[in-house]
């Protein structure tokens, strides 16, 4: 069998997770992981710098982007895209719909296919609250995130000059997931979740503006209940290190006579990186299967046809799930 040929760009959590759910496949091969450090601080044969991806074009069928959503992906990944199959995990919500189309025009022109916004929200959770919707029609939806370690978030604490290390806890409101039901549908995220953001602070910065930065930060803390609290070095490296996370899609809708049915899909995450990467490379699989039909352009977890994301034949499948 011929094996799929994955490049890595990024070597943080996301980019480790990646290697770690290759090496669980049989169907993958990792070709090289490309990164903007020197790839002589690392002892293994397959670090490339991030400058040199260009000459492995005809060696790689998908480039998975271990990448920060808060300026690499959108930055680094259209130009990535003229060249290379790709699956990418960016999770700006907003944003989104307007990286969609920049990139689905620059992949059809090139006749390359890419993955977006793949992992567990966006990804799975977004696959969710669709099928949720679409069953139960008349309803209220509900997300909560956590308690646990947002990458994104984290990655753009660390952005700000003068962070030296620093985590962002996604918290649910306990108080109205125990009263799920009588909640009403139009709640914001906001509303719902608070967050909480462990910061270490390089020498000579003043905590006051940090702090000023971090919760007025749009897209991110703005208008959400955020404490951010400055530890040192130590603290941080002592209990912040681990990346739990986890939470719930829940759709609350009405059959027949006013009887009330409750979906409710939910993770619970030792690695928020090391779950991630495995969406992703999932994914992989299915970008270079759509390639290989001639399927270009943009794609969502929501239009990828399941039966992509298997190694599993379609016989297989029918037979092992049902």
């Amino acid at each position: 069998m011929d094996k799929i040929k994955i490049g890595i760009a990024g070597y943080g959590n996301l980019g480790k997770g990646l290697v770690s759910a290759i090496n669980n496949t049989e169907d993958m091969e990792l070709v090289k992981i490309f990164t903007r450090r020197d790839p002589k601080m690392f002892d293994n044969v397959k670090m490339e710098s991030l400058d040199k991806v260009f000459d492995y074009i005809d060696s790689i069928d998908v480039l998975v982007l271990g990448l920060g959503s808060a300026t690499d992906i959108p930055e680094i990944a259209p130009n990535l895209a003229k060249y290379f199959n790709i699956v990418d995990s960016y999770d700006n919500h907003k944003n989104i719909p307007n990286y969609f189309k920049e990139m689905d025009s620059i992949l059809k022109e090139n006749k390359r296919t890419a993955l977006i916004s793949m992992g567990w929200d966006p990804g799975l959770f977004s696959l969710n609250r669709l099928i949720g919707e679409s069953i139960l029609p008349k309803g209220k939806s509900f997300t909560f995130w956590g308690t646990g370690v947002s990458q994104g978030h984290s990655d753009a604490l660390r952005r700000i000059e003068g962070v030296k290390y620093a985590v962002q806890y996604t918290i649910p409101k306990q108080e109205i997931l125990d009263d799920i039901i009588a909640q009403p549908d139009n709640l914001q995220s906001y509303e719902t979740h608070d967050r909480q953001c462990f910061v270490v602070l390089e020498k000579g910065y003043n905590e006051k503006h940090i702090r000023e930065k971090i919760v007025n930060m749009k897209d991110y803390f703005k208008d959400y209940n955020t404490e951010v609290i400055f530890i040192s070095e130590g603290e941080f490296k002592e209990k912040h290190e681990n990346m739990p996370h986890g939470g719930h899609v829940i759709r609350i809708g009405e059959t027949g006579d006013k009887n009330i049915e409750m979906m409710d899909f939910s993770l619970k995450l030792d690695s928020n990186p090391e779950f991630t990467a495995s969406v992703s490379i999932a994914g992989a699989r299915a970008v270079y299967r759509m390639n290989r039909t001639g399927d270009y352009g943009a794609k969502t977890i929501l239009d990828t046809p399941p039966i992509f994301y298997s190694p599993l034949s379609k016989e297989e499948l029918i037979e092992k799930y049902l």
